[in-house]
């Protein structure tokens, strides 16, 4: 009779650091080696106090003279430091019962932080402190990205233990090609460092180190390190490029005479020479056997969604069906509006999914898609539920792609069924408004294929941006009555529903009372999320048939709404809208004939000023019109997270290089990364494992 097998030892729980230093990312050997200081402290030199200058950082020793326990105006330590030139107060607010008595009077201690003066004479405010004695350090000492609870001095010794073990695990090996280092040399017009140098110097430079170069991160030791990292992004979007080509897909091919032709006659405007030439790529690509990988950018108002019923018929025309999935109602049900108009006089059985649907219409639909009915499936994350069945799925259609996480995309792309030939791979159409700047498609999208419209429809109108101060609100109110006059109508977005303790902002609610009191005669509507779905349906129903003067609302229109006689949009608090958020709201207006304008109405703080940031972004949309140059300024301002929704999207973010200033790195990393791939996979798979240490799961959406 077997015996028993003893049972494994329980797991050793985590101290509160080892905790904190997950929390960190800070597991594997290369997690910590790969945690680059922040900043760095120069510790390696002792300053007399008659040497140094007001507001600059500096290095005592002296001897304390005086140490006392202050509860007014707060509970605060104070210690006098004569270094035998000078005195210094030293202020503490935060400190322990050990640390008071290192500072009690009598001990020599080393202080070290900006020295101010002042009617109290030379001061420092809550200095870095040690007692004196021992060498000073040899190099700079490093300040790490921390949580709240880890301090400095354990971080360092973390770090460094992580260094050293991942050293003596071989780990910090080459595992770049001698001929790509060499080509990377000629790019730098120096010789590239050993990653182990250049890791090692990054945690411990030396003290007569150029630190202008450590923190603008042009050290030789930072463009070795962002050569790596930008090497192992590239390689491993042509790690997922090369295997997506393996994937197989059924071929869609554009048959003369079917439901594409159909549609461009019988639709009601002729198409752009931009459009025809998406059309064109996303045609090529369905006739392939592999699935496509397209993206489709094009600025607000391109006309990105007559692009996907023409891809959707083609699918529809071969005997597949087709979804397309946008993230919030309101845009979907502006496609599947416009797609119903299209393609229900050709017979195609078009369905609506959503959430909100009552039990039986939902029943319906499904029962529909099921059996295939349902040519063509418009919704919102509904379409990607359990319940959702398709009978032949073999195109799938993503608006506004940043919003949806991988997850949901993959799930999407599950949804359709092996076929006799064993193609179990959708087409993927991915739609976005937000124009993708050169550097980030060439980053982020590398294994993606893009098709980009990069010209308007005819009887677009250029939308004249101006920047107001809340203070001239009653001239604003004013123009609007204007507009109201000449038969237009206005938007007026506000970033609050109700109001808030917490943020001093113009809410919705007040400003739709405040217009339409100011505004006497004239319909003036209210929108927000909270608002029950049929609500916002007959609302929006009610502004575009031209009933409603003035929609006040939040951000819910920011995408899917077509009013061609809406020609003003006032943007309340603008300074508190991200770039790409303002561009997607202005192009509510500029849809018809008239002129259009669109005010961003700022509140300075007491000073008369906002944020630089804020300023920025102000600026660039009262400059210019364009969605590339737009989302250009955006990269330069938020970096590629925020833009690229790539916090959900799978795609590693970027950590140390910058895509803008390391475009010539970029440039190396892709012409090599694909080499590696076919000449030396070994030393590739490696690389990525340092890199991405199996976080790379989604690489495959």
């Amino acid at each position: 009779m077997p015996q028993p097998q003893p049972a494994a030892p329980a797991a050793k729980p985590l101290s509160p650091m080892q905790k904190a230093l997950r929390k960190l990312g800070l597991v594997r050997p290369m997690d910590f080696a790969l945690h680059v200081p922040l900043r760095y402290e120069d510790e390696t030199r002792i300053v007399k106090l008659r040497d140094v200058r007001p507001g600059e950082v500096a290095q005592i020793e002296g001897v304390v003279t005086s140490s006392e326990l202050q509860f007014r105006p707060r509970r605060q330590l104070i210690v006098t430091v004569d270094d035998g030139t000078d005195v210094c107060t030293a202020r503490f607010f935060n400190f322990y019962p050990n640390q008071q008595q290192a500072l009690s009077e009598g001990k020599r201690v080393l202080l070290r932080g900006e020295i101010r003066t002042g009617f109290m004479g030379c001061t420092m405010l809550h200095p870095s402190f040690r007692v004196a004695g021992g060498e000073l350090p040899d190099a700079l000492t490093p300040v790490y990205p921390s949580s709240g609870n880890l301090p400095q001095a354990y971080l360092r010794r973390a770090v460094l233990s992580g260094l050293e073990r991942a050293q003596q695990a071989g780990l910090l090996a080459e595992t770049v090609p001698a001929e790509a280092l060499q080509d990377l040399g000629r790019q730098l017009r120096q010789p590239p460092w050993p990653l182990a140098q250049a890791l090692h110097y990054l945690h411990h430079p030396s003290p007569d180190v150029s630190v202008a170069a450590l923190e603008d991160r042009s050290h030789p030791a930072w463009l070795r390190l962002k050569a790596e990292e930008l090497l192992a992004q590239q390689l491993s979007q042509a790690q997922a490029h090369l295997a997506r080509e393996q994937l197989r897909a059924p071929r869609l091919p554009l048959r003369e005479g079917g439901l594409h032709e159909q549609l461009l006659a019988q639709l009601p405007f002729s198409l752009t020479a931009a459009q025809r030439r998406v059309c064109e790529e996303i045609a090529q690509d369905l006739q392939r056997g592999q699935p496509m990988h397209r993206l489709l950018q094009g600025d607000v108002g391109s006309g990105k969604t007559v692009v996907a019923a023409l891809a959707a018929a083609i699918c529809i025309d071969a005997g597949w069906q087709c979804a397309l999935m946008a993230p919030t109602e309101i845009l979907a049900e502006q496609h599947f509006r416009k797609l119903l108009d299209w393609l229900t006089p050709l017979n195609v059985g078009v369905a609506w999914l959503t959430g909100s649907q009552k039990t039986k219409e939902r029943r319906e639909m499904l029962e529909r898609i099921a059996s295939g009915e349902a040519q063509l499936v418009v919704g919102t994350h509904a379409v990607i539920q359990d319940k959702v069945q398709f009978q032949r799925l073999a195109l799938a259609i993503i608006d506004e792609q940043h919003r949806f996480g991988v997850a949901q995309r993959l799930a999407l792309r599950s949804k359709m069924q092996p076929d006799a030939d064993g193609q179990a791979d959708p087409h993927l159409l991915m739609m976005t408004a937000t124009p993708i700047p050169r550097t980030l498609a060439m980053s982020y999208y590398a294994d993606l294929h893009v098709s980009t419209i990069d010209e308007l429809p005819p009887g677009r109108t250029p939308v004249l941006t101006r920047l107001i101060s809340q203070q001239r609100r009653d001239e604003v109110i004013a123009r609007i009555g204007a507009q109201l006059a000449q038969g237009r109508q206005v938007y007026w977005v506000c970033p609050l529903i109700e109001e808030s303790e917490a943020l001093d902002l113009q809410n919705a609610t007040q400003t739709w009372e405040e217009l339409g009191e100011a505004l006497p005669g004239v319909q003036v509507a209210l929108l927000h999320s909270k608002l029950p779905v049929a609500e916002k349906k007959a609302i929006m129903a009610a502004f575009a048939g031209g009933d409603t003067g003035v929609l006040v609302s939040t951000t819910v229109i920011e995408v899917g709404v077509d009013v061609p006689n809406a020609s003003l949009m006032v943007i309340e608090h603008a300074e508190r809208f991200g770039l790409s958020q303002l561009h997607q709201l202005r192009g509510r207006v500029g849809r018809g004939a008239a002129a259009s304008a669109c005010v961003l109405l700022y509140a300075p703080n007491e000073a008369g000023r906002v944020s630089e940031t804020a300023k920025a972004r102000l600026m660039a949309m009262a400059e210019t019109n364009d969605g590339f140059e737009i989302a250009r300024r955006d990269l330069e301002i938020r970096g590629p997270g925020e833009l690229l929704g790539a916090r959900q999207s799978g795609s590693p973010l970027l950590r140390f290089a910058d895509l803008e200033q390391d475009a010539l790195l970029l440039d190396w990393a892709r012409h090599w990364a694909p080499v590696m791939l076919r000449q030396c996979p070994t030393l590739a798979e490696r690389h990525l494992e340092r890199w991405l240490g199996g976080k790379a799961e989604f690489l495959k959406a």
